[in-house]
């Protein structure tokens, strides 16, 4: 089975974007047999969570990737092998989720109650997440890109600033899933704006996506080198 034969589109475009609400799927999941597409170590990690709202968050994300992927590839949820790639930054076995052998590339992100996963034929990376409070997004800005800590600074109206955080923090979330780094980078070195539209980022595209009110989300997008585009 080849990425070819998958139905994501055009990866030098854009990912194929799906959006779940957990509050709409979370009551379906705490039915007797609902966990069995998990495996035993996703069921383990779910059981774990305290609060039900984060495990209905938890479950309701990954029995959703399980149906995404088991459709793409051609398998029952229950058989879609789950692993991790090598961390770019560090060479542990904890980088980007992959299915083994790469037929398609998927990145997972949910925030409150919104689900958001993504599908490539190259990597891809997405993220969502709630506007956080003003104090919050005062001081977490500090340990981004000065550019972006200059553009946020530069936010007169409290109230605004929030969703504007958002945005940069979503574009910067989505660019290190995909790269597979995570937070294994620091925050301050690639820069992706604060301001109205993504800053280009060499090899990716980033782009925001339509969120829910409250939220921000973007995808970010390995472009095709010349090689892989002669052979597609």
């Amino acid at each position: 089975m080849t990425s070819a034969a998958l139905d994501i589109g055009d990866p030098a475009r854009s990912p194929a974007v799906q959006v779940v609400r957990v509050s709409e799927h979370a009551a379906a999941t705490r039915v007797s047999g609902a966990l069995a597409p998990l495996s035993a170590l996703e069921q383990e990690r779910a059981a774990a969570f305290v609060r039900q709202a984060d495990r209905d968050r938890y479950v309701v994300a990954h029995l959703a990737l399980r149906r995404e992927l088991g459709a793409l590839l051609r398998l029952d949820p229950a058989e879609v092998r789950l692993t991790r790639a090598d961390c770019p930054v560090c060479g542990g076995p904890h980088g980007r989720p992959t299915v083994p052998g790469d037929p398609v590339h998927f990145s997972l992100s949910h925030a409150g109650d919104v689900v958001m996963m993504a599908f490539a034929a190259v990597p891809v990376g997405v993220d969502v997440e709630e506007y956080p409070r003003v104090a919050s997004a005062r001081e977490t800005m500090s340990a981004l890109h000065p550019r972006e800590q200059a553009e946020l600074a530069a936010v007169e109206d409290a109230e605004a600033l929030p969703a504007v955080f958002a945005r940069c923090w979503t574009r910067k979330e989505a660019y290190l899933k995909g790269t597979g780094s995570g937070l294994g980078e620091d925050l301050s070195v690639t820069y992706v704006s604060a301001l109205d539209e993504p800053a280009p980022v060499p090899g990716w595209q980033l782009t925001d996506l339509p969120a829910p009110s409250g939220y921000a989300a973007a995808w970010a997008l390995r472009q095709p080198t010349a090689h892989e585009v002669r052979e597609a």
